[in-house]
């Protein structure tokens, strides 16, 4: 599952893959809460949307962008809050989650960590095999987050089998 943080808009998108194989978008969407709302109740209402797709897709992994310094603290400020949120969700379920830079995402996905957004949707459109790009543009690269990791080996895979695998010797 990937999470593109955002306070206003969240971006949750799961894909089933592995190295080598084809890609599934299994679900994509986009969770958004109130700007006027107070900040306490939009972080709950982000809570329980990712709750409730963590409940619902079980996924192996929780892939969130690595929040970045912008100029715009406040901005910063509600993203770094939604990653939290997206976190702790994933940790409550003992899912591993992986942090991935925007340019780290756009290099996976494209091959250039400078591609613009219109480059990173183009590319999700095909690998996974959709008809257009999903909108906005926070669920499309909630999907690259996830493919990101996917394509990275999902190192966090190997590990939860081998955790398991020692519990079970236990």
């Amino acid at each position: 599952m990937g999470v593109d943080p955002g306070l206003t808009r969240c971006g949750i998108g799961v894909v089933r893959g592995s190295v080598g194989r084809p890609l599934t978008m299994i679900d994509v969407g986009v969770v958004r809460t109130p700007p006027d709302l107070d900040i306490a109740r939009r972080l709950h209402q982000l809570e329980q949307a990712l709750e409730a797709r963590i409940v619902e897709h079980r996924p192996d992994v929780v892939a969130v962008e690595r929040v970045f310094a912008q100029h715009n603290v406040r901005t910063v400020m509600g993203t770094a809050q939604a990653s939290a949120i997206a976190m702790v969700v994933a940790a409550r379920h003992g899912i591993a989650v992986h942090l991935h830079t925007p340019s780290e995402v756009k290099a996976s996905v494209t091959g250039s960590g400078r591609a613009d957004k219109a480059q990173v949707a183009q590319m999700v459109t095909r690998l996974l095999r959709l008809a257009e790009a999903p909108k906005p543009v926070d669920a499309t690269d909630a999907l690259a987050l996830a493919i990101c990791h996917v394509w990275r080996g999902g190192a966090s895979n190997r590990l939860a089998e081998a955790v398991a695998a020692a519990g079970a010797r236990r």
